[in-house]
């Protein structure tokens, strides 16, 4: 199958990113939907060292290609259920991973959290390498933009890779400022946004997306 000209590299880019931005380690992965039936996943591989390892196209429908991580499918559901959806990213967000093993989400409290309005809990800190699990857990996310997995990370999808991208980066912020909410004593329920300032700031006119990624990747969309 063609991939589509800079797909594969901007796949490769999106990697290094969320590598160097902490948002993950050794594990993680991304996408990029190709057409209606297939994707793109970055080289299985830690995702700051990829340079240029190619990925692979992934079909909707079938299994896995070989060498393909199992939690690929994952992304895989999301495309199925959400012909929108243009990007996944598989993240492992420190500060968010200390709140979910509290079985905590972030709620919306400042201007970037307000992109998580509903902000579903993976209940369950397994690993998801079968179909039954992954279909379940696309189903749990729904039409949110990120689910979080207890004590696993997070899952983010966007209209394309680079939205998926900053969506990632936001919903880490958003981690941060609740766990320094919480650690202040502060009231829960009043230190947080309301619905009509939810409404107001989720925006993504303006380049919200492009001065994301430049500030990420040190390139232009």
């Amino acid at each position: 199958m063609t991939v589509p000209a800079g797909l594969d590299a901007q796949v490769r880019l999106a990697a290094r990113a969320l590598a160097s931005a902490g948002l993950v380690h050794a594990f993680g992965h991304c996408s990029a939907r190709v057409d209606e039936g297939s994707f793109l996943v970055c080289a299985p591989l830690p995702m700051g060292r990829i340079t240029d390892e190619p990925g692979t196209v992934v079909p909707l429908d079938g299994p896995l290609p070989d060498g393909v991580l199992g939690e690929v499918r994952i992304h895989r559901e999301i495309y199925r259920r959400r012909p929108e959806v243009g990007g996944v990213c598989r993240i492992m967000p420190p500060a968010l991973m200390a709140l979910s093993v509290a079985g905590l989400v972030p709620v919306p409290r400042h201007g970037i959290g307000a992109y998580f309005g509903r902000l579903p809990l993976w209940n369950d800190p397994r690993l998801l390498r079968d179909d039954a699990a992954a279909a379940a857990l696309a189903d749990r996310l729904g039409d949110a933009p990120a689910l979080v997995m207890r004590g696993n990370g997070a899952v983010v999808a966007g209209a394309d890779l680079p939205q998926a991208v900053t969506l990632g980066w936001f919903l880490e912020d958003a981690a941060r400022v609740e766990q320094s909410v919480r650690s202040m004593g502060l009231d829960e329920e009043v230190a947080r946004l309301s619905p009509e300032e939810i409404d107001a700031r989720q925006i993504w006119s303006g380049g919200v997306v492009e001065r994301m990624w430049h500030h990420l990747t040190g390139e232009a969309l």
